[in-house]
């Protein structure tokens, strides 16, 4: 038998005599990929019934044929079982596994590049910023002439990015190295909660029942236009990253490492900041306060398919909208006749999952 043949058997399988370590290598690497692809279309599948799920339940009682019937043949459906799935249902759906892979995603891109198991979209101040935007605009009762209902994720949406803007400014003056980002983070994070306890002080019962109100979170306030809005954001945030995945794996084995095999550190933690801050901003700009899914999500998606970012980012993606399309069923079931805020569902269910992950020591949290 010649050379070729006996690579051509070796790598097929074919020949009865031992494999090389080369072969048996890629072997090994192709049935883990595979492994874990798997994974990520059981995740997606899950995901898939739990949006069917979000969209049946709810305080007006469908059944499985209606809600079927209005989501393939909506012109044919009863038209208030129509309404309640393509007005009401729907969009908060659509937007929780929006906001859910948003913070999916933005939780693995921040936990990678600070080196931080406990890093999350939170970690930087972005979402008690958007809070602080939206309650000022509460309590100023600011309405834009041509955009009136936009007015309050619009003051969000800017105050995330003048918070981002600050991180920005302080990493950039000390080469943007994890350990300042952190504690310029945690600095705005501070400052904009306390400015949040401010408005709130300031504001009339009636104004401040609207603030706590949106500072909780909720898909109650989801339309087609800020769905559409939110798509077009998570949308730019995931593709924007797609080039540097290998590069965000790279730097995971340490600063030093990642520079030595040519990967430009500070401009990668740049770029990943930015995605990050848009990110956030979108996801708090029109749902509010959600706590704990960009935390928990990327540590369950790295238990399960390890830390290649080529399946990591998606499958974190696909976990964070698990959870908050789960979260949005729970909010559902809680209190007959009415939806609890998906935020303290979040907030409730986050905590004892975080602490059974610490816990857990027959696997690596981070």
């Amino acid at each position: 038998m010649n050379a070729a043949a006996t690579d051509k058997d070796a790598l097929s399988g074919a020949s009865d005599g031992p494999r090389s370590p080369g072969a048996t290598h890629r072997s090994s690497y192709r049935g883990l990929i595979a492994r874990r692809m798997t994974i990520l279309g059981a995740a997606g599948t899950i995901l898939a019934v739990a949006c069917f799920a979000d969209i049946l339940i709810g305080p007006a009682f469908l059944n499985v044929s209606d809600v079927i019937g209005a989501l393939l043949q909506p012109d044919s459906a009863d038209q208030t079982t129509a309404a309640i799935v393509h007005i009401i249902r729907l969009p908060m759906t659509c937007m929780a596994l929006l906001v859910g892979a948003a913070l999916g995603i933005a939780g693995t891109h921040m936990q990678t590049i600070l080196g931080n198991p406990l890093a999350s979209p939170y970690t930087l101040g972005f979402s008690a910023a958007g809070g602080f935007g939206a309650a000022t605009a509460i309590l100023l009762g600011i309405s834009f002439p041509l955009l009136p209902d936009l007015t309050v994720p619009i003051a969000a949406f800017a105050m995330a990015g003048l918070a981002a803007f600050t991180v920005y400014g302080f990493a950039r003056l000390r080469g943007m190295s994890a350990e300042v980002m952190v504690l310029a983070g945690i600095a705005t994070l501070f400052l904009f909660q306390s400015l949040q306890s401010m408005a709130q002080y300031l504001a009339s019962p009636e104004v401040l029942q609207q603030i706590v109100f949106w500072l909780f979170g909720s898909m109650l306030k989801a339309n087609w236009t800020n769905v559409s809005i939110t798509a077009v954001i998570v949308l730019v945030g995931a593709v924007a990253l797609i080039p540097d995945l290998w590069k965000l794996t790279a730097l995971r084995l340490g600063d030093d490492r990642a520079t030595a095999i040519g990967v430009d550190v500070r401009r990668l933690r740049m770029k990943v900041f930015a995605v990050v801050a848009l990110l956030t901003a979108g996801a708090v700009s029109f749902v509010g306060t959600i706590g704990f899914v960009g935390l928990v999500a990327p540590h369950i998606a790295r238990m399960l398919v390890g830390e290649d970012q080529r399946i990591l980012v998606p499958m974190a993606a696909v976990t964070g909208a698990a959870i908050l399309v789960g979260a949005s069923i729970i909010s559902k079931l809680l209190s007959p006749g009415t939806v609890v805020p998906i935020g303290i569902v979040t907030a409730v269910i986050g905590v004892p999952f975080l602490y059974s992950l610490i816990l857990n020591r027959s696997r690596r949290l981070w």
